[in-house]
């Protein structure tokens, strides 16, 4: 039942991380496709990164979720989704910045034209300063976010050669008391072919001392009772 929990909750774990990562495309997508004003796209890079939030927290569970597992197996198969995930969540990092530069970009082309309509510009290239440096803030937060998470994910690599190389001296002193069990087994195996051969060396000594034996009373009986032969 513990085991079928587990295959539960790891399940749920990446069904909810997969539906994250489809809801930050789309809002991506909504920034990409944002007309303004910049007000509205700070709505939107708020929710993304949130959303951001909650796919980091996801991925962390299923990579703790991953090094309690029992089998090596099916460890090594959910670090490597995690590891699918985690660049994943880059790709959707770049994605987010591509996509906050062109609806910036866009909103910057439309003030230019609001400006040759002589509307005030001043308070709207501050508005837009603001705006960018917030989301420049909001972008580095989140990079720096994700330099932590390869960081843990580098030390951990390093931990598992770690013992992958315990594991491997393991195997090679296994391979040498096996060698030295196979060097007796051998010698048991010629004791036991010489063993042999001195048995029938003896049996046939002993039929021999028989024969000459029975031979030597044969003669005496003889010489007994049939003198004048």
């Amino acid at each position: 039942a513990k085991m079928a929990a587990g295959a539960v909750a790891v399940r749920v774990c990446s069904q909810e991380i997969v539906r994250f990562d489809l809801e930050i495309k789309a809002a991506v997508q909504d920034i990409r496709d944002c007309p303004g004003p910049l007000g509205a796209l700070t709505e939107l890079n708020a929710a993304v990164k949130e959303k951001f939030r909650h796919l980091r927290g996801r991925i962390q569970e299923l990579e703790q979720m991953a090094k309690e597992q029992d089998k090596e197996s099916e460890k090594q198969a959910l670090l490597r989704e995690v590891e699918n995930h985690k660049k994943q969540m880059l790709s959707n990092q770049a994605a987010w910045r591509k996509a906050n530069l062109a609806c910036k970009i866009a909103i910057d082309n439309s003030e230019k034209d609001q400006l040759l309509q002589g509307r005030d510009s001043f308070r709207q290239r501050k508005t837009t300063k603001e705006s960018l440096a917030e989301s420049a803030s909001n972008i580095t937060e989140s990079l720096m976010s994700i330099s932590r998470m390869m960081s843990q994910q580098v030390q951990q690599s390093e931990e598992t050669v770690q013992t992958l190389a315990n594991s491997s001296r393991t195997i090679l002193e296994a391979n040498e008391e096996f060698k030295s069990m196979s060097g007796t087994i051998q010698l048991g195996r010629k004791l036991i072919t010489k063993y042999n051969r001195r048995e029938l060396t003896d049996k046939l000594l002993i039929f021999l001392a028989l024969a000459l034996f029975l031979a030597t009373v044969l003669y005496i009986l003889k010489k007994r009772l049939f003198p004048f032969l």
